[in-house]
C-alpha cells in the first residue's frame, strides 16, 4: 500500500505524545490504512511534538493562550486541520475539552482512547479509582467522539487484569501497553471502513454496514 492510497490522520495531543508515538509506528507499516499527516499540540512545550518532527511529521503547537477565544481557537487547529488534508482525527492525550461545535464538525471521523473500560470512570484519575471500587479488572477504550465527554460508541477495548499490589502507577503501565495495542488497531478499522458511527450514535461494525 502507498502513502498515497492511506488515509491521511491529525493528531491532537498535550503531552508526550505516548499514543501518537504508537499510531506514528503503526502508520509505517506497509500495509498499514492510515497515514499521520499532522501533529498539533495545545501546549508549545509538548514532547511529542519533536518525536513527531523525528518522524518527518509536521508538529505544530497552537497555543489556546494565543487566541481570545475557544472558538478562536478552535478555528485555528480546523484551519490546520484542513491544510493538511486529513481525513480523520485521532485524540492522543488531548487535554482540553471541544465544543460542540468542533465535534459535529468531525462527527465519525474523530476518535479518543480512554484509559478504562468504557462506561466505567470516564474523566480523570482512573486508575485510582478503580484501584479504590476494588477492581480486578480494569482496561482502555477506543471510541467515536461525541460531545458528551467520554460517552461515544466504542470501537475496540482491551482488559488488563488488576494485582492485588497494583498501584496507580503501577496500573497506569500495564493498560498504557494494552492502549499502544488497541489504538493503531482502531484506526486502521476505522480508515479501512471497516466501522463506523452511525446517525443514531451507534458503532457500526462492517458485518453490520450496509
Amino acid at each position: 500500500m502507498s502513502d498515497k492510497t492511506k488515509v491521511p490522520v491529525a493528531v491532537l495531543i498535550s503531552g508526550r505524545g505516548s499514543n501518537m508515538g504508537a499510531l506514528i509506528a503503526a502508520s509505517l507499516e506497509k500495509n498499514y490504512p492510515a497515514k499521520i499527516v499532522l501533529v498539533i499540540s495545545d501546549k508549545p512545550d509538548a514532547k511529542g511534538l519533536e518525536h513527531a518532527r523525528d518522524f518527518g511529521i509536521e508538529a505544530v503547537a497552537i497555543p489556546r493562550s494565543d487566541y481570545d477565544s475557544k472558538p478562536d481557537h478552535e478555528a485555528a487547529v480546523s484551519a490546520a486541520i484542513a491544510a493538511s488534508g486529513a481525513q480523520i482525527i485521532a485524540l492522543a492525550g488531548y487535554m482540553r475539552l471541544l465544543s460542540g461545535e468542533f465535534v459535529q464538525r468531525y462527527s465519525g471521523r474523530m476518535i479518543n482512547i480512554h484509559p478504562s473500560l468504557l462506561p466505567a470512570f470516564p474523566g480523570l484519575a482512573t486508575h485510582s479509582r478503580a484501584l479504590s471500587a476494588g477492581c480486578r479488572v480494569h482496561g482502555c477504550t477506543v471510541h467515536f467522539v461525541t460531545e458528551a465527554m467520554d460517552e461515544g460508541p466504542i470501537i475496540e477495548q482491551e482488559a488488563v487484569r488488576v494485582a492485588h499490589d497494583d498501584t496507580p502507577d503501577t496500573l497506569s503501565q500495564r493498560v498504557l501497553e494494552a492502549e499502544h495495542r488497541i489504538y493503531p488497531k482502531a484506526l486502521a478499522m476505522l480508515a479501512r471502513g471497516d466501522v463506523r458511527m452511525s446517525r443514531d450514535g451507534r458503532a457500526l461494525f462492517k458485518d453490520s454496514i450496509t
